[in-house]
């Protein structure tokens, strides 16, 4: 008869189960790269330091401007000299015609062109990088968030075998009771014990729905829509060796490789800085156009018509002699930066290295503390039927079918734990060492 219970009850879960759509972790984690608020700000990133380096080059050609101009005047004069004599020129018109084109090409700028088209290239590379850690971390919090919804799950499905269990107390204990066979007390402790059980279970898919929304604000998906399943295992991997790992993850993790790159754009920039210590040489060319129409001259002397066309081109040579310390000052703090950003590679180093030291520890301890629960589990079990089987043959009383209902439902908390845990540490350890994406 407990056996029917049971069969009857994880058979209704599995037929509720299979009413919704079900969504897999891979699913799960496909939306989230599409969709995550924080990979798409990443996104957004790398494409403005890409497009930035797109345009590197451009730093080496010449710089060509132009300006054009028209200008009309009008001339009133009237003059009277000494003598006696006098002139109205009123009326004079002009056009006056101006254009210019220029070009400055920088030839030699102590170097810093070169550093800086390599720093463009280097924060292209840095915004890649930094993409790849959003997707990985995304991933890792992804897997966190969707095995927690099936821990919640395994844990609503032990709340459902222990309210049948406390089901079966209380239809034992009434029918003692109605019979003569057990006291009152039996019966109200079964229906306060099934009642809790049943507010636990209410409780329970309340929480299931607060960690799907947490799941969908992952997913950027509507944070309302609970009505998917998830899956109902947590596959772990027992396999992970810790002399590989260390040995892979030093070489490529993410946030070690992002900080490593951060130190060699520090380095670019001192150099780029210490070319203010150069001169800077440029090739300069321009040609000058201009013409002036007039109805009248003013003079016997001034023409009613030039025209001028100028082409010059040269070198110029600007050179640093003094700027008040600024430059010395930038040289400095761009040392002073480089110098942080290596303390900042090693104390990332170090982080990553206690970080996988403490995570495969925890690993190793969860996995055999699997291995451990899932030899209670089949004790505890049989330990509750055994109980219950006493009880109804009138052999033991209600609490010790309750402390064997109790060790039952702890095992099957501590393996559910155990196993997410398991997870939770294996997706760390993978996570440092930039294994989630693909």
């Amino acid at each position: 008869m407990r056996s029917a219970i049971i069969f009857c009850t994880l058979l209704l879960w599995a037929l509720h189960g299979q009413a919704q759509q079900v969504l897999t972790l891979d699913q799960a984690i496909d939306l989230a790269l599409k969709n995550n608020y924080d990979i798409r700000l990443a996104r957004n990133d790398a494409d403005v330091y890409a497009n930035d380096y797109a345009y590197a080059n451009m730093a080496f050609i010449p710089r060509v401007n132009a300006t054009a101009g028209r200008t009309w005047s009008h001339t009133s004069t009237n003059q009277k000299f000494a003598n006696g004599n006098k002139r109205d020129t009123s009326g004079i018109k002009s056009n006056n015609y101006t254009a210019n084109v220029s070009l400055n090409w920088t030839l030699f700028d102590g170097l810093r062109m070169f550093a800086n088209r390599e720093r463009l290239e280097s924060l292209r590379d840095l915004g890649g990088m930094a993409l790849r850690d959003q997707m990985i971390n995304t991933i890792a919090d992804v897997i966190t968030g969707y095995y927690d919804v099936v821990q919640q799950k395994q844990q609503l499905r032990n709340i459902a075998e222990q309210m049948s269990i406390s089901e079966e107390r209380v239809k034992l204990s009434d029918a003692k009771f109605q019979t003569g066979l057990g006291p009152k007390t039996d019966l109200l402790q079964s229906r306060v014990d099934f009642n809790a059980q049943k507010a636990a279970y209410l409780r329970q898919q309340t929480v299931i729905a607060q960690r799907k929304a947490a799941l969908n604000q992952l997913m950027a998906v509507e944070v309302a829509n609970t009505t998917y399943e998830v899956e109902d295992s947590i596959p772990i991997n027992l396999k992970l060796i810790y002399g590989n790992l260390q040995q892979d993850i030093m070489q490529n993790n993410a946030t070690l490789k992002i900080a490593q790159q951060n130190l060699f754009i520090s380095q670019l920039d001192l150099k780029a800085t210490k070319g203010n210590y150069f001169p800077v040489i440029s090739f300069n060319s321009a040609y000058n156009f201009s013409r002036v129409n007039s109805n009248a001259a003013t003079n016997s002397f001034s023409p009613i018509f030039n025209q001028n066309g100028v082409f010059n081109y040269g070198l110029t040579a600007t050179i640093p002699i003094f700027n008040g310390l600024d430059v010395r000052r930038q040289v400095k703090n761009a040392k002073l930066n480089v110098a942080y950003q290596q303390l900042w590679l090693e104390n990332t180093q170090t982080r990553i290295s206690l970080s996988i030291d403490s995570t495969f520890k925890n690993y190793e301890y969860y996995k055999q503390a699997v291995t451990l629960e899932e030899e209670n589990i089949g004790m505890a079990r049989e330990n509750a039927m055994v109980a219950l089987e006493r009880f109804r043959q009138g052999v033991s009383t209600t609490l010790e079918v309750k402390l064997a209902q109790q060790s039952l439902q702890d095992a099957f908390n501590r393996l559910i734990l155990a196993r997410y845990n398991t997870k939770l540490a294996e997706t760390e350890l993978l996570r440092l060492k930039g294994e989630l994406l693909k």
